[in-house]
């Protein structure tokens, strides 16, 4: 079954066909889906959908095993992580994954690594308008912030390198409701700023919410797709993953 939303605009990320492997495990099976250019896309699904592992396909960790990743319509399916990287995309990971023994600006000044420090200090100070809390914590290790501090850090991080994707892997993960809010306002402050965004979560009410479109996945495949308000309002999906609400 698919929920016919509207067309994607001109796609930025796509993914044709594609098949990926744990070993003789299938993670991902004949997966196809679009990110158009200023769109923000969710992937919904359970736990151990395949939706972390489509994410880290785009760096080739795995490496897709069949099909095609496209990105500004270039065919980046082979292609290095750094390739990857350089090319316009990062990533906020599961778990979030700062340096704890860096400090906050140093660890904004990791995420520069893909394009160098031209724009370094200039980016650093459009961040600490961003996320005003990072600026008061500036000088503090990583690993003393707070769980939802940690989670602005590493969004913040890869928004350093100016990429023109934005990858978000569970970015309300193990967060108070307050934080999970707090986040999500400035996902949307992100999105109505022209940043295109693909979002992996489990929080699907908050993730339909925020999204122009939205993809569930279950099994390693795309089972449902649609507008985030289609989707919010099928049943099928409500039942699923929204408590029936």
């Amino acid at each position: 079954m698919s929920v016919q939303g509207p067309a994607p605009r001109i796609p930025l990320l796509e993914f044709r066909e594609v098949d990926v492997f744990y070993g003789p495990i299938q993670a991902l099976r004949g997966v196809s889906l679009q990110v158009g250019e200023g769109e923000t896309v969710c992937l919904i699904g359970a736990n151990g959908a395949g939706k972390s592992t489509l994410l880290m396909s785009i760096f080739g960790q795995p490496r897709a095993a069949a099909g095609q990743i496209l990105f500004r319509g270039q065919d980046i399916t082979h292609k290095s992580s750094h390739f990857v990287a350089s090319s316009g995309i990062a990533q906020s990971p599961e778990g979030r994954r700062v340096f704890p023994d860096m400090n906050v600006e140093e660890n904004l000044l990791m995420g520069t690594i893909p394009i160098g420090l031209a724009h370094a200090d200039e980016d650093m100070q459009r961040m600490f308008e961003l996320f005003p809390r990072l600026k008061e914590r500036r000088n503090q290790r990583a690993m003393t912030l707070s769980g939802g501090e940690q989670q602005m850090l590493a969004i913040a991080r890869a928004l350093m390198s100016r990429p023109k994707l934005l990858l978000l892997d569970e970015p309300s993960l193990g967060l108070a409701p307050i934080v999970v809010k707090q986040i999500f306002q400035i996902l949307r402050d992100l999105a109505e700023g022209g940043m295109t965004i693909f979002l992996v979560e489990q929080n699907a009410n908050h993730a339909l919410k925020l999204s122009d479109r939205g993809y569930v996945m279950a099994n390693g495949q795309i089972r449902l797709s649609g507008s985030g308000a289609e989707l919010l309002g099928n049943e099928e999906v409500r039942n699923a993953y929204l408590g029936g609400h």
